[in-house]
């Protein structure tokens, strides 16, 4: 592989440009006329949207070259081994590693009262539990509805006993752990250890570790809060720097990327790690790849800085401004359907739902199209923000949206294909990403805000939309497949038809050959008669 290979890299840029250019369109159009904002901020958008585009292209194209080949070897070389030790602890730490380094939950514990250490490892540990049961899942095959069932139990029981502000919270984190460092490692791992099975379910259980993993922080922030007590606030500041200059608006962009130099060194770097020191130890991987791996991780580090730059310092003061300035008018209510169009579009935008398109096609071999899958995901996620704007305007307690959403999504995992139950609920907890965090999640706080609400009900009814984004797509995408599951069925009827058709057909043919046959035996017979 080569340094750059300048062909793969432009055509990454060109998808994440279709994938931003719709939302930074839909933007760019609200503040040159309804909502005019300083030249400062529009500036600081448009600079945000460049680099998340070109950040976007390299993540993707590192993210299938180093974390995605990592993730099989790692998963392919545990279940070989055979060690169920090995396999438990290895899932556990890199589990708990991967997600104290997703930049996705930084965001959202440094948003908080709670004291960010402690929530970020409290989430941590319930990934990593939940990663070792997706994996015995896998190994002893263990249908994927079944767990779902009980440990949605158990989270909606929990609930009933957690403080109100913290709810929203721990279904958010449940949301943000699945961002674009854990989801490409996590469905690669699920690979791996679903390629050593032989049977015919391998490939789709291969799906599902992303939905396990987002239940595990929601179930360890719901016992934070009961041992933590008290209630969680709002600890948001959304606010741009003074700018004059234009050397101002480049000087804001430049002295926040070694903060992300940092934050994504301290993501990739012990994943990169612990590989190399597992490969050290079990071996397997040639020097090719190897030096492959290296590139891609160099990429993916690259991709996200620019990314996170772009979407925090460009995106975050914008979204919570349009959020502010539509509920502050007197037409509030249009943020409703605004909000439904940029969750349309901004889903697209994720670079973990390329990860899991992409992967989707190549497991089904094109039997569920990424198109398709895509568009499913964002019919879901218009839904959801329209849902939770609702909420953000009247009050309404998350629950009376997520206890109906999660009952109806898991109800449908008995009708529908199990592939589509993994990769509905799979997709729950890819949509939820950095873009969400980093610009719906402001929007939604600036509209709660401007609606009079305090800080506790910033934490009630804003920071419920992460979780709203992450339920949605449950629905959507097991309707999808709902939809498929009665094409096949109607098709193999059609099958049944013809084929009994073509059978009456040729019986026909029969039956007037040998009258025929009886016709000439008959003249025959008259012959010899006379």
């Amino acid at each position: 592989m080569k340094l750059l290979d300048k062909t793969i890299l432009s055509e990454k840029i060109k998808e994440s440009l279709t994938s931003v250019l719709p939302v930074t369109l839909i933007v760019l159009f609200l503040l040159t006329t309804f909502l005019p904002v300083p030249s400062e901020m529009l500036l600081a958008f448009l600079i945000g949207a460049v680099l998340i585009i070109i950040g976007m292209g390299l993540f993707t194209l590192g993210a299938e070259s180093s974390m995605t080949p990592m993730g099989e070897y790692m998963g392919s070389a545990m279940t070989k081994s055979k060690n169920l030790f090995l396999v438990i602890f290895v899932s556990f730490f890199v589990g708990v590693l991967i997600t104290v380094s997703e930049p996705d939950l930084q965001v959202l514990a440094n948003q908080t009262s709670i004291p960010p250490l402690l929530l970020i490892l409290s989430v941590g540990i319930g990934v990593g539990l939940f990663l070792v049961v997706s994996m015995l899942r896998i190994l002893l095959k263990i249908k994927l509805k079944y767990l779902l069932l009980f440990f949605y139990a158990v989270v909606f029981i929990l609930a009933a006993f957690v403080p109100k502000n913290f709810l929203a919270l721990a279904f958010d984190s449940g949301g943000v752990t699945t961002g674009p460092m854990t989801v490409p490692f996590i469905m690669a791992l699920g690979v791996g250890v679903a390629a050593i099975r032989s049977d015919s379910s391998a490939d789709n259980d291969s799906f599902g570790l992303v939905a396990l993993c987002s239940i595990g922080p929601i179930i360890a922030v719901m016992i934070l809060s009961l041992v933590f007590g008290g209630n969680a606030e709002a600890k948001v500041d959304y606010s741009m720097p003074v700018i004059e200059t234009s050397r101002d608006l480049l000087t804001m962009f430049l002295t926040s990327i070694p903060h992300y130099l940092k934050e994504v060194a301290i993501a990739v770097a012990p994943l990169a790690v612990f590989f190399f020191l597992f490969q050290f130890i079990f071996g397997g991987v040639n020097r090719h790849t190897l030096v492959k791996i290296l590139i891609g991780l160099l990429y993916t580090y690259i991709g996200l800085v620019l990314f996170l730059t772009g979407v925090n310092v460009g995106f975050m003061s914008v979204g919570n401004y349009i959020g502010q300035a539509i509920v502050g008018s007197p037409f509030k209510y249009i943020i409703i359907p605004l909000g439904m169009i940029i969750g349309y579009f901004i889903v697209s935008a994720e670079p973990a739902v390329h990860v899991l398109t992409k992967q989707v096609e190549e497991t089904t071999s094109g039997t569920i199209p990424g198109k398709l899958l895509g568009l499913s995901l964002s019919i879901g996620v218009a839904v959801s923000v329209g849902l939770a704007m609702t909420r953000v305007l009247t009050g309404i307690s998350i629950m009376w949206f997520l206890i109906p959403g999660y009952a109806i999504a898991l109800i449908l995992t008995f009708f529908v294909p199990d592939i589509f139950t993994s990769i509905a609920f799979d997709s729950g907890g890819v949509a939820s990403g950095p873009m969400t965090a980093t610009f719906l999640l402001p929007f939604a706080v600036g509209a709660c805000s401007a609606a009079g609400g305090s800080v506790e009900d910033v934490v009630a009814n804003a920071f419920g939309v992460v979780a709203m984004v992450a339920m949605t797509p449950l629905i959507t995408i097991q309707i999808l497949g709902l939809i498929y599951k009665l094409k096949q069925k109607k098709a193999a009827a059609s099958v049944v038809a013809d084929t009994d058709a073509v059978a009456q057909s040729e019986d026909e043919s029969i039956i007037e050959i040998v009258a025929s046959e009886d016709t000439v035996s008959s003249e025959n017979d008259d012959i010899i008669d006379l």
